[in-house]
C-alpha cells in the first residue's frame, strides 16, 4: 500500500503522522514528531525530502500518537517495530547491492 499523497492529505484534516528517531546504543526508537492534518503533511514531506521511508499503518500510528514527545517508545512496540526496523534494513541493502 502506498502512502497517501500531500493532496489526500490536504483534504482530511483527521490525516495523523507520528516520526521516530532510533540511534545504535539507544534503548529503544523515540518519537520526535507527531501531529495531525497541516502537521502530518509536513511531516512527511519532511521525511520524504530527507529521503527517509514513509511507511503507513493506521493501527501503529493509533498507537504511537499516544506516546508523548521525546518519550520512547513503549516495550508492547518493541518487536512490531524492530520487524519495521529490521524490513527497511534489508531495503537499503538490496538497493545498495542493485545500484
Amino acid at each position: 500500500m502506498s502512502p497517501p499523497t500531500t493532496d489526500a492529505l490536504d483534504d482530511d484534516p483527521r490525516a495523523e503522522a507520528v516520526a521516530l528517531a532510533y540511534s545504535a546504543g539507544d534503548a529503544a526508537p523515540r518519537v520526535v514528531a507527531k501531529g495531525r492534518g497541516l502537521i502530518a503533511r509536513e511531516i512527511i514531506e519532511r521525511a520524504r525530502e530527507a529521503g527517509v521511508y514513509v511507511h503507513e499503518s493506521p493501527e501503529m500510528i493509533a498507537l504511537l500518537m499516544q506516546v508523548d514527545l521525546d518519550e520512547r517508545i513503549p516495550p508492547q512496540l518493541y518487536v512490531v517495530i524492530a520487524e519495521l526496523l529490521a524490513w527497511l534494513y534489508r531495503m537499503e541493502q538490496d538497493a545498495g547491492d542493485s545500484g
